[in-house]
């Protein structure tokens, strides 16, 4: 897992791309638009958008925005279950 802060002032955009793994977005201050190419809406502080594998997205901010991408993997690693029982 990676986690990485994002900050953008009003106005200011993040180019439409892709990612390769699951991401969280959760806000932190302000809201952040985004825009999938057949959604879009509006997140706003304490929400959190998922954003699935390979999906185009595009974020934009009307104020500034402080945010959290929780990387939820990396490429090319095959993704393990996890449990919190015990081995025995």
């Amino acid at each position: 897992m990676r986690v990485v802060g994002l900050q953008l002032e009003a106005g200011q955009d993040v180019p439409e791309h892709r990612n390769a793994i699951p991401v969280a977005l959760i806000v932190t201050a302000g809201r952040l638009h985004f825009d999938d190419g057949s959604q879009s809406g509006e997140v706003g502080i304490g929400e959190m958008l998922l954003i699935n594998p390979g999906e185009r997205h595009t974020y934009h901010a009307d104020v500034p925005t402080s945010a959290y991408l929780v990387f939820a993997g990396l490429p090319g690693v095959r993704s393990r279950t996890w449990s919190l029982r015990r081995k025995a």
